[in-house]
């Protein structure tokens, strides 16, 4: 039977559905997001009738991105700390569909997820992220699909060309020359998503930006001049690892059959 590889940003879904849970943050909100992200996840197995599935959480410990950039995610909103506290009631829930979870020391889920879900592809499988975050966005391809949850509807590389001017190809090259105010890497000073769009399409690639910034008239190519180096940092920050070595195997992340929960651990 073909692969189908359903990975799950686990804190994207859960952060999103308490965020739209009524009332103030404490233990009856988180107790709410817990219920909503089941029946999430037993609607994205019915939609996406996975073999294979696994939700992916946040490692413990700071990852490297936190060690070549002290500023990366600064300023972000912690997670509540009622919510914290039901992380493993949130696991106990996921595996009840028979999805386990996983999570690794010092390594971020999106690192994690796009290992997955390369080698699931490398091995002729189809892999369905489900998750909002633009960075799986740059993994686009024929066996590797993007799912917005929320909006029920399949991220494609039109969906790309249309929100950032470029293809999927070039999404961390656009996102290292404008930044990425989400997790608080910068870019180029006075370059936005138009402006580094349109040089994408006239040079071809960020390098060639960065070495001919001296043909660019005015500011701007004054501007990527100067924050050559700021850009290359930016680049490697927004980039996903894809070959982690992750100790996991595909085989433990099996349901039971396509869009069939289960009580035990695929």
């Amino acid at each position: 039977m073909a692969i189908q590889f359903l990975l799950v940003d686990a804190l994207n879904l859960i952060r999103r559905v308490y965020a739209a849970q009524p009332g103030e943050d404490g233990p009856e909100r988180a107790a709410g997001a817990l219920v909503s992200c089941t029946h999430s996840l037993q609607r994205a197995l019915r939609e996406c009738r996975p073999t294979h599935a696994v939700c992916v959480f946040e490692g413990e410990g700071q990852s490297w991105r936190y060690r070549a950039y002290p500023g990366y995610k600064a300023g972000r909103t912690p997670m509540p700390a009622a919510l914290h506290e039901q992380l493993p009631s949130f696991r106990e829930a996921f595996l009840g569909q028979g999805v386990s979870s996983v999570s690794l020391p010092g390594l971020e889920a999106d690192d994690v997820i796009a290992t997955l879900a390369c080698k699931a592809a490398s091995r002729q499988g189809q892999v369905i992220i489900l998750s909002t975050d633009k960075a799986f966005l740059q993994l686009l391809s024929e066996r590797i699909g993007v799912r917005d949850h929320f909006g029920q509807r399949d991220l494609d590389p039109a969906y790309v060309r249309q929100r950032f001017g470029v293809s999927p190809e070039r999404l961390t090259d656009l996102l290292a020359l404008c930044g990425d105010p989400t997790n608080h890497i910068k870019g180029v000073p006075g370059v936005g998503i138009k402006t580094a769009a349109r040089l994408l399409a006239e040079f071809g690639s960020l390098e060639n930006i960065l070495t001919g910034a001296g043909d660019i008239p005015g500011r701007t190519g004054e501007s990527i001049a100067a924050h050559r180096e700021q850009v290359r940092v930016a680049l490697s920050l927004v980039r996903l690892q894809t070959d982690l070595e992750l100790g996991l195997n595909l085989q433990a992340f099996r349901t039971p059959g396509p869009g069939t929960p289960s009580a035990e651990p695929g």
